[in-house]
């Protein structure tokens, strides 16, 4: 009982924060308003995030801190609990990254994607209330206080399309009007997290883009991660619903969050927040002793995936850290191969351990 009732509690928090971004959506009040609006969707979406996965007696705790997970820890449980798509998935991303960089410098961000962006969270809030909770937002608000706008949703990829020549106008010599540019420079690259996990925004990322754009290069070519980000308009008027879905794209380059290369090749953001598993710790939340996951790693070529492992050098020393995706395939294999008989092919050093 007790767990159901602080779901309702969490709940309610949500529908709360919810009514505050769609009322600051609508205001007529424009001091403050995106960042009102990001604040308390991203709020509500946590809040909810927490209530349906309480509801569905999910731990939501860290037993080592005694605190609640964060928004991110939450969204992953929720992609296995909650029957959350990839594009979900994208889409409350996108909104954590906007609310993000909002919060703590500065955005510009279009009418037409803070629109898209709040009534596709919108849709996909009823949706989750719907398998948590069996229950409709409209059960909880009128229709006539779901967000507004005096234009019908676009499409996203004609909003960006829209939003890089602005920027590409306001960087023109004479302009003066940088500082603006650069805050709907931050905007696309925040929008970048409906295609990819952990995304940043640093000032060297807005520094490469500036460039970029003054040098003449499509968006296509700077951006080439939104290529593969589409949404869906269904409905009319208040029924309105709006999905983020995806479409077929052309396969990328990658570049680190410090390589001074070509704009025109996405980053990849904050590689040491990808790759933070040592190998201890990896060991350890796998219940394997460090040799026997040496040997497990060494089964399914862990070290030699470049998905799965990155060398980080720092002065003379290098470190060996592995990402989320090298956890995954290794709890995977513990659950199809017997670990005595990867121990007796794959040990390190010929020494014997157990597990």
């Amino acid at each position: 009982m007790r767990t159901r009732r602080e779901a309702q509690i969490l709940k309610a928090k949500a529908i709360a924060s919810l009514k505050r971004s769609v009322s600051t959506f609508n205001g007529f009040n424009d001091e403050g308003r995106s960042s009102g609006v990001l604040r308390d969707l991203h709020h509500s979406f946590e809040m909810l995030l927490k209530a349906a996965l309480v509801q569905q007696r999910v731990g939501v705790f860290d037993k080592r801190l005694g605190r609640s997970f964060g928004f991110d820890k939450c969204l992953n449980l929720a992609q296995n609990t909650l029957r959350l798509s990839e594009e979900d998935a994208g889409a409350l991303r996108a909104i954590d990254a906007l609310r993000d960089d909002e919060q703590h410098w500065h955005m510009v961000i279009s009418e037409g994607l803070l629109y898209t962006h709040v009534r596709a969270g919108v849709t996909l809030f009823d949706q989750i209330l719907q398998v948590a909770f069996m229950e409709h937002l409209s059960d909880h608000l009128p229709h006539r206080v779901l967000p507004i706008s005096a234009e019908p949703p676009r499409d996203i990829q004609l909003l960006i399309d829209e939003e890089y020549s602005q920027i590409a106008q306001l960087l023109e010599p004479g302009k003066r009007r940088r500082a603006e540019a650069r805050g709907r420079i931050r905007s696309l690259l925040a929008i970048e997290a409906h295609a990819a996990e952990g995304v940043m925004i640093s000032k060297r990322d807005v520094d490469r883009v500036e460039k970029a754009i003054k040098d003449g290069k499509p968006r296509s070519a700077v951006f080439p991660r939104l290529d593969d980000v589409a949404s869906e308009v269904t409905g009319e008027g208040v029924e309105v619903k709006v999905r983020f879905v995806k479409k077929g794209g052309l396969p990328v380059r990658y570049i680190a969050s410090d390589d001074p290369a070509d704009a025109a090749a996405v980053r990849e953001v904050d590689l040491q927040a990808k790759y933070h598993w040592s190998a201890t710790n990896l060991a350890a939340k796998l219940g394997l002793t460090a040799p026997r996951a040496t040997a497990l790693r060494r089964k399914l070529k862990i070290d030699d995936d470049p998905d799965c492992r990155h060398s980080f050098a720092f002065g003379k020393s290098t470190h060996v850290r592995y990402s989320d995706n090298a956890f995954t395939e290794m709890k995977s294999a513990l659950e199809e191969f017997n670990m005595d008989e990867v121990w007796a092919e794959f040990r390190p050093g010929g020494s014997s351990n157990t597990r």
